[in-house]
């Protein structure tokens, strides 16, 4: 089946990077919790009630950022970033801690964003974002890893809460089936994402699946099976009411509404009408109600402020030039597309561009991969700067 003349597995490395294991200052603000249980409506697009919160992991490392810099109008600029809501990346067992601290200063009228992120043999198509499960402790996921943060909901229910399901997990095994290490994992995949989607199915949350972008999914061959893999673990979770839809562009550069595309020029762009992200959502959304799966997204504008940066879609790891896109909102112009949001979080790495380092891929050494750059997930100052530089809108 044809996917893009680049390896699949760039499209599915996806710059899923896990975030700092920085612990935070104490919140600044109190605790501020609704008065009575929190009850969300996922047949409604609750962006339209609730603001992304400014979460106080990347909120300090902001404050950190902006303690680095010397120039005055840069650091005013920076200042106001850490005001931005963002997904909060649950990446591993021990940052399941960073709930805590997330939670503690999270007002009545704000939703906080949480990235569930720790399959068993996660991101089976990459080298920089693998998780620390093996394919085969899909046990120790259930046990370890969503049934405490299941806990730390339920103990908190007078707050909202939004979640992005697995990145990347799914699109692998649409497009990624031909690698062991994707076919060692697929049930693990199925039956993980399912278990979660059934176990984090509360009355104070509203789900998201991933569902990889229009660079991925988006290819023509690529739409129904994707839809189809998507319906087919959300259906043997049972259906769960409070899944809404699924997350488009987490951690990627593609463009909302760029026409004709930044690839539309490519030799196989005939193969692809899905050139921007809203043609993918419209698309996809499509496929998905046909399959029957809820069909509204979220799309992750975090870094998609400036196109005509890589060579191809597939590469994903820090692009060189990228900038600060469109702040949350539920302002999309797009009924079937609830929000955009923040959902990697702009200053931590994709991936280091360390050629001797283990977890090096090839892809954060390409010419359009910013250098140089640390470990997934650790701060790039430089990094940040540049995305604070070439922000649009401005700070």
């Amino acid at each position: 089946m044809k996917v893009t003349t680049v390896s699949v597995a760039a499209l599915a490395a996806g710059a899923m990077a896990a975030p700092s294991n920085t612990t935070p200052r104490e919140a600044s603000k109190a605790a501020a919790a609704c008065s009575s249980a929190v009850t969300l409506d996922a047949s409604t697009n609750v962006f339209k009630k609730y603001k992304l919160h400014a979460n106080t992991f990347y909120r300090e490392e902001v404050k950190k950022a902006v303690e680095q810099m010397t120039d005055a109008s840069l650091k005013t600029a920076a200042a106001k970033v850490a005001d931005v809501g963002s997904f909060l990346w649950l990446d591993n067992i021990a940052n399941i801690a960073k709930f805590d601290s997330a939670i503690s200063d999270l007002p009545c009228e704000n939703i906080l964003g949480l990235v569930i992120y720790d399959l068993p043999g996660r991101d089976c198509a990459a080298k920089a974002s693998n998780g620390e499960l093996k394919y085969n402790e899909l046990s120790r996921y259930k046990s370890e890893y969503v049934d405490p943060i299941v806990a730390k909901i339920k103990a908190n229910p007078n707050s909202a809460f939004v979640l992005l399901i697995e990145p990347d997990s799914l699109p692998n095994l649409v497009t990624n089936a031909d690698l062991s290490t994707c076919q060692e994992s697929k049930t693990a995949y199925e039956e993980g994402v399912a278990y979660a989607l059934k176990s984090l199915n509360l009355p104070n949350v509203v789900m998201y699946v991933d569902a990889g972008h229009g660079g991925w999914l988006g290819w023509d061959a690529n739409l129904k099976p994707g839809a189809e893999e998507l319906a087919k673990v959300y259906k043997a979770a049972g259906s769960p009411k409070q899944l809404r839809g699924y997350a488009t562009n987490i951690a990627g550069w593609n463009a909302w509404d760029l026409e004709p595309g930044e690839f539309s020029k490519a030799s196989d762009a005939k193969y692809n009408s899905c050139q921007n992200e809203k043609t993918y959502v419209t698309k996809f959304s499509a496929a998905l109600k046909t399959a029957g799966f809820p069909n509204h997204a979220i799309v992750d504008t975090g870094r998609n402020a400036v196109t005509g940066l890589r060579e191809e879609w597939g590469d994903w790891c820090n692009v060189d030039g990228a900038g600060f896109g469109v702040r949350p909102t539920a302002d999309t112009g797009l009924e079937l597309a609830d929000a955009f949001v923040w959902g990697k979080p702009g200053g931590e790495s994709d991936g280091t561009s360390d050629e001797g380092a283990t977890r090096y891929d090839s892809f954060c050494g390409k010419p359009d991969a910013y250098k140089p750059s640390p470990e997934a997930g650790e701060w790039n100052q430089a990094y940040f700067e540049m995305l604070l530089k070439n922000a649009k809108p401005q700070f």
